[in-house]
């Protein structure tokens, strides 16, 4: 693996979520950078016409209270990674059930919020999507903190973590208690 190439992968991503515009922009760049680059989660050779997404839903858009919460949580990646350990930051209260947002336990750490509804194995990708994973850069569109212990979620902005794309990659997926049984027909769709 070319670490630079990676690490300019990062970078374009965190790009991505600070720089372009509204929905329509982020999802168009988003299709360019995985059309693009050579670290794209998407197999190198395969045909790539775009990604699928569910229409833009204002409903979608919740801003709820982040609710005091202890515990940890450690996911086996499988991989190189290893164990990966997360601290629970609270609680979300949402509209389709509780969700818990976490904090990635490592170097320079970073919140995390895997979700899997009731969309997952039909419509979008069944082991879960990602509403942001800051470690990976990105900032400021799906979990936007709003100070006085509120959150800003969007979900329109839940996105395919890398194993959806190809088997070569390994990623932790929702823990049970991000596993909601209301359907939330927004963000990306199953990429096969």
């Amino acid at each position: 693996m070319d670490l630079l190439q990676l690490s300019d992968y990062r970078t374009a991503v965190a790009r991505l979520y600070l720089e372009a515009g509204d929905l329509a922009d982020f999802r168009a760049r988003r299709d360019d950078l995985f059309r693009t680059h050579p670290q794209s989660p998407i197999p190198r050779g395969a045909e790539f016409t775009g990604l699928r997404y569910f229409p833009p839903d204002d409903g979608l858009v919740a801003d709820v209270a982040l609710r005091p919460a202890r515990g940890e949580l450690e996911i086996d990646t499988g991989g190189p990674d290893g164990v990966v350990r997360y601290h629970r930051a609270g609680i979300l209260d949402t509209a389709w059930g509780e969700l818990s947002l976490w904090w990635i336990a490592a170097y320079g750490g970073g919140l995390f919020l895997p979700v899997r509804d009731g969309t997952c194995g039909t419509e979008s990708y069944g082991g879960g999507r990602y509403l942001t994973d800051t470690v990976k850069g990105t900032h400021g569109r799906g979990v936007v903190p709003l100070g006085d212990g509120r959150v800003r979620l969007d979900f329109n902005y839940l996105y395919n973590p890398s194993c959806a794309y190809d088997d070569q990659w390994l990623c932790p997926l929702a823990p049970p208690e991000n596993r909601v049984s209301p359907p939330i027909p927004a963000g990306e769709m199953a990429y096969h």
